[in-house]
């Protein structure tokens, strides 16, 4: 049974894990790894060398759908959890789809399967797309914010006026699959298509943490004059865990 309220800094992270198993793929954008024993969810962190506020304040936004504090956060701990998001789902999440799409529809015999896959390939091409983005513009203007600059010609109300919906086109394509694809075996076509509504679920959680939190975090950081006196920078952006790009393998 899920608990009511929010988690906090002295609950333990075996029972979060437990009661909101979803939070094992914000775990990994973080770097957190299983084998915690009791220990609390600020133990964990700080073992992991992770920003304990900026932590919770993800778990609980995608747990309660309140509005989040932008000023509980640690801006370079969330930029480095938003790429760690991006190489899950262009290395990991979206291939896998792909291998299972292929593995369930006939794309030699069959003209929708053909679309479907044509569909489904336009739309990675998209995500790349939107996060190409984020990594080549977004991030590197954040960076430079948190060393004390302030570069010109730019703000983040460029890229919130710009913040496409991708997983729109996502739910198109499951509507595809169940309005058109006659499939002679069940189990892996229902397998994909339960991937693609997960899948299109994480994409909007991620959406609503750049909208509701990131952005946010940084209008106050630009609002700051690019200084961290009134804002948690953290100590810059967060690694990458080495071995791994957002999610278990």
């Amino acid at each position: 049974m899920y608990r009511i309220g929010r988690y906090d800094a002295d609950d333990r992270m075996c029972d979060l894990v437990c009661d909101r198993y979803p939070v094992l793929l914000v775990m990994s954008r973080f770097g957190i790894a299983l084998g915690f024993g009791d220990k609390t969810i600020g133990e964990v962190c700080r073992d992991s060398g992770v920003d304990t506020g900026t932590f919770l304040t993800v778990v609980n936004t995608h747990i309660d759908g309140e509005a989040p504090d932008p000023g509980a956060v640690s801006v370079g701990a969330l930029v480095g959890y938003l790429r760690n998001s991006h190489d899950y789902f262009l290395d990991f999440r979206l291939p896998g789809i792909r291998r299972k799409l292929i593995e369930a529809i006939d794309c030699s015999r069959n003209d929708v399967a053909f679309a479907i896959l044509r569909f489904f390939d336009e739309y990675v091409a998209e995500v790349h797309k939107h996060m190409d983005y984020e990594e080549r513009k977004v991030f590197p203007y954040v960076e430079a914010l948190l060393a004390g600059e302030r570069p010109e010609g730019y703000s983040i109300d460029v890229f919130r006026r710009h913040h496409d919906q991708v997983e729109a086109k996502l739910a198109e394509l499951k509507r595809i699959i169940i309005r058109y694809y006659p499939s002679g075996s069940t189990n892996e076509l229902n397998g994909v298509l339960f991937d693609i509504f997960t899948c299109e679920r994480d994409l909007a959680s991620h959406n609503d943490i750049e909208d509701r939190l990131f952005i946010p975090a940084i209008k106050r950081l630009e609002e700051a004059g690019g200084a961290p006196t009134d804002v948690r920078s953290g100590d810059g952006p967060q690694k990458r865990p080495s071995g791994a790009k957002g999610g278990a393998r």
